[in-house]
């Protein structure tokens, strides 16, 4: 089995995410775009507002002064000062001759009575067209229902307009304003409010003053407030195209990133489940450098295994099936024999071999089974701390205080503590299996050895080798002996004892450790002096 390697970058932050960055400014970028319209408008609109308000002013005190310098007259008994109100009229309707039709000026008595208007001095009369004649019927309840919800709508525009900011001038009845500027108290009154034709109207009243005294009031009213406000939101207009077509465009845009490589991943994803195809092969998304790229290789990576974990099963059940048909083949062939052979030493002879052969069969299964029970183990046990040096001198004094007269001693030589992040279970395996592989190749009396040590000076890693004393391992054996069902046992070991199978759960289980495992011979005065096993695994981390 090979070992698995991710084919993504791991810890990538969501803010350095592709996809993450390009799904954020794609629902942003048309927000942003309203958001800027919005706010470049609203500031716009306050400041000519503004200016609006300050030019009527500005219009209205110069009117007032010039009408206190030409349209006044004084009582030469008491000495008292009136405003001559058919000079006021006349120089007023020159000064309304100059000015736009949007502009209204009046002029108001001391004591608030209408003396000059603009409108009446231009001799001007509004002139529209007439609707045609309609028959007098009461409007449908569509009518009604879409005439409350159009004023809702700009009700709700206006406030949401005006929402944060002061107001440009408090709502006052034209009475009101007049009476307040003829009181004196204030240089300029302003107000806001809507005109005979429904129009709103910004207005502005001065007292008309001859020294300390107030002897009228000069209205200055524009309703080109209504026009500005209509030409913002009519420049709003263009905005909001640009905001739905650059929605638009990132809609295309997350179809064409996202929806099309997930469409292509499920439509490659169900031909490999449909048996179409054995293998994913996604093409160009193979190669893209963000996290479909990464998913994509993941995929294949996924399928990839699996197809190489079912050849490897295909592969196993096609060993097992022959290994355990020899020994059912044996069997068969004494059994049948055995009943036409009348000599009793034969028929004994025969019978040894039905026995090996038995023995043989039921070491089989049982590798058999505990090679599968191992496997779910590795799946569902996680990893955890094990001090790898205690795991094998517990298992090195077993051998040691159970081990007979004549069969190899197995000694060990480690010295600290080797903390790796493990299964205990399945690495006991490994150590047994090492250590009985190698007391099945020593010869009587020999010696395995069993070492720890580390493959750095802070510990990077930690190599566990098992010595034997046996004839060592063919050259052009050396990886094959890792092999499934592969045994090549010496002269004198007993028939049945081996399956073939450790040395295959050895290298399993290192690989799912991350580690791995090799063979190699002792050299001793240029001659072989025995076979060694190597694991290597990583160490566990530090403890804080």
């Amino acid at each position: 089995m090979r070992p698995l390697r991710l084919p993504f970058r791991r810890g990538r932050l969501f803010i350095w995410s592709p996809t993450a960055r390009l799904i954020l400014a794609s629902n942003l970028a048309g927000l942003l775009v309203l958001i800027a319209g919005a706010l470049v408008l609203n500031e716009v609109r306050s400041t000519l507002v503004q200016a609006r308000k300050e030019s009527l002013r500005e219009m209205g005190e110069i009117i007032s002064s010039f009408l206190t310098e030409t349209s006044t007259m004084t009582d030469p008994f008491d000495d008292s000062v009136s405003l001559d109100e058919g000079t006021a009229r006349k120089q007023l309707k020159r000064i309304a001759l100059q000015m736009s039709e949007a502009s209204r000026l009046r002029v108001f008595s001391p004591s608030g009575l209408p003396v000059a208007d603009s409108d009446i001095l231009r001799d001007q009369i509004d002139e529209s067209e007439l609707p045609p004649v309609q028959p007098d019927k009461q409007p449908s309840a569509w009518e009604q229902g879409w005439l409350e919800f159009v004023r809702s709508a700009n009700s709700g525009i206006e406030s949401l307009s005006n929402a944060g900011r002061p107001r440009i001038a408090e709502a006052r009845s034209l009475e009101e304003e007049v009476a307040e500027a003829l009181s004196g108290n204030e240089p300029a009154v302003f107000s806001e409010r809507f005109g005979d034709q429904a129009e709103r109207v910004l207005s502005v009243t001065v007292p008309i003053k001859k020294v300390a005294a107030v002897i009228g009031a000069l209205t200055v009213e524009t309703s080109d407030v209504a026009k500005i406000i209509a030409a913002e939101r009519g420049a709003l207009i263009p905005l909001i195209i640009v905001a739905i077509l650059v929605a638009v465009a990132t809609a295309a845009l997350l179809t064409i990133g996202i929806a099309r490589p997930v469409r292509k991943l499920a439509i490659a994803s169900e031909q490999v489940r449909t048996g179409v195809t054995e293998r994913l092969d996604l093409g160009k998304l193979h190669d893209r450098k963000d996290e479909f790229g990464d998913l994509a290789r993941a995929l294949e990576a996924m399928t990839e295994a699996l197809y190489d974990r079912i050849q490897s099963n295909e592969r196993f059940a096609a060993d097992v099936a022959h290994e355990l048909k020899n020994p059912l083949t044996s069997i068969r062939s004494a059994v049948e024999t055995s009943q036409a052979v009348k000599d009793p030493e034969v028929r004994e002879k025969l019978r040894e071999v039905i026995a090996r052969d038995v023995i043989r069969l039921d070491r089989l299964i049982s590798d058999i089974s505990n090679l599968s029970r191992l496997e779910g183990e590795i799946v569902r046990e996680k990893l955890e701390r094990v001090d790898l040096g205690r795991l094998v001198g517990d298992i090195v004094s077993i051998y040691r205080d159970t081990g007979r007269e004549g069969e190899a001693k197995v000694v060990l030589e480690a010295h600290g503590r080797f903390d790796v992040m493990g299964r205990e279970g399945p690495l006991a395996q490994v150590i047994r299996n090492l250590v009985e592989n190698a007391r099945s190749f020593s010869p009587p009396g020999g010696e395995v050895k069993v070492m720890l040590v580390r493959t750095g000076p802070r510990g990077p890693g930690v190599r566990l080798t098992v010595d034997d004393s046996g004839p060592g391992i063919p050259p052009d054996k050396l990886e094959k002996i890792f092999e499934r069902f592969y045994s090549d046992r010496p002269k004198g070991s007993k028939f049945g004892n081996n399956s073939g199978l450790g040395l295959s759960i050895v290298q399993q289980i290192v690989e799912t450790h991350r580690g791995k495992v090799w063979a190699e011979n002792r050299m001793a005065d240029g001659k072989v002096a025995g076979a060694r096993f190597v694991v290597e695994l990583p160490p566990a981390p530090l403890e804080l």
